[in-house]
């Protein structure tokens, strides 16, 4: 299987209003995310890619479009935009334009990951 990945950089606010109220995570507060898609086939294209980088272009216009600067919970429609919901989101997104997609992972702070793989 062969496997590749690229990584995506945004930062935005969110706020988890589900919390107890004195959960740090319950004040509105902001993250610079790192999103990372993985993509895998056992079989190599044409020209030796799983698919070529510059394929990923639209992501990244999505990312910078609709999510960095912006406040989560509104993007999303969603009082509970955590990580692990921000990795499902956009490894539904890929998936429905990348059929490749494996996984994606995505950080709020450089010690925390959650990742979305079915």
């Amino acid at each position: 299987m062969y496997r590749i990945s690229k990584e995506f950089h945004f930062s935005a606010s969110h706020q988890l209003k589900n919390l107890p109220d004195d959960h740090q995570c319950a004040r509105l507060h902001g993250h610079n995310y790192i999103v990372v898609v993985e993509l895998q086939s056992e079989e190599l294209n044409e020209y030796g890619f799983v698919r070529d980088y510059h394929e990923l272009a639209p992501l990244k216009r999505y990312i910078d479009d609709q999510f960095d600067h912006r406040h989560l919970n509104d993007v999303l429609n969603s009082d509970m935009v955590t990580a692990e919901r921000l990795a499902k989101h956009f490894y539904d997104w890929c998936k429905a334009r990348l059929p490749e997609t494996a996984a994606v992972r995505v950080s709020e702070t450089p010690k925390t990951w959650a990742e979305y793989r079915p």
